[in-house]
């Protein structure tokens, strides 16, 4: 499989990058990866790169957007953070990768058992980690069940999960309310924005 081109990428559609996403982790789930000479596409890249798909995933080392979602160099933006939030820096990344540089969809990419968010479920302090947490604390307070204190917290993988859900929900929202750029590209049709959750257990991506 080659890297992608201008040619190629001006092909696709934000739908027709999403059923590539997919397409990928059904690769991914049944340990099929797709014919790619890598050292070939760093050449193929040297001179531009013309990815389809930005994707803003968490930082842990289970969630590697190129691996999960069976993709090659040049492909797409990979974007990660402890929590998979949006900020002003985050935003401004997602804004370069649609407007100028061409991608098609933007993925918000929970997963399962997620360390940040078990971390803001307990109200975890720890240095510059403490601030990063108050980000995702939105979204724990946004999870009405259960309302039993000692169930609210990371114990419980269930409201865990839930949060994380919530949190991917939250995030898209957050680009929409503070991204006019990203918002009327994709009132334009130009662009669409989903959420997904990745599971540890199995590898498998669910979209919304």
């Amino acid at each position: 499989m080659k890297a992608h081109t201008k040619e190629t990428q001006a092909t696709m559609t934000p739908e027709k990058a999403l059923d590539f996403l997919k397409e990928g982790n059904v690769r991914f789930q049944n340990n099929l990866k797709a014919n790619r000479n890598l050292l070939e596409q760093v050449n193929d890249t040297s001179t531009g790169q013309f990815p389809f798909a930005t994707v803003l995933s968490c930082i842990d080392s289970r969630v590697s957007a190129e691996l999960v979602f069976d993709q090659g160099l040049g492909d797409i933006f990979s974007v990660r953070i402890a929590g998979n939030f949006v900020n002003e820096d985050i935003l401004g990344s997602m804004e370069f990768a649609c407007k100028l540089a061409g991608t098609k969809v933007i993925v918000v990419l929970g997963h399962t058992s997620c360390g940040a968010i078990k971390g803001a479920c307990d109200d975890a302090k720890l240095g510059n980690l403490t601030a990063l947490i108050s980000k995702i604390k939105p979204a724990v307070n946004a999870v009405i069940e259960p309302k039993d204190a000692s169930l609210r917290n990371s114990s419980n993988m269930d409201f865990v999960n839930e949060v994380s859900d919530k949190n991917v929900h939250m995030t898209i929202d957050n680009i929409r309310d503070n991204s006019p750029v990203l918002k009327e590209m994709e009132d334009a049709g130009e662009i669409t924005i989903v959420g997904a959750m990745y599971d540890i257990n199995d590898g498998f991506v669910t979209f919304y």
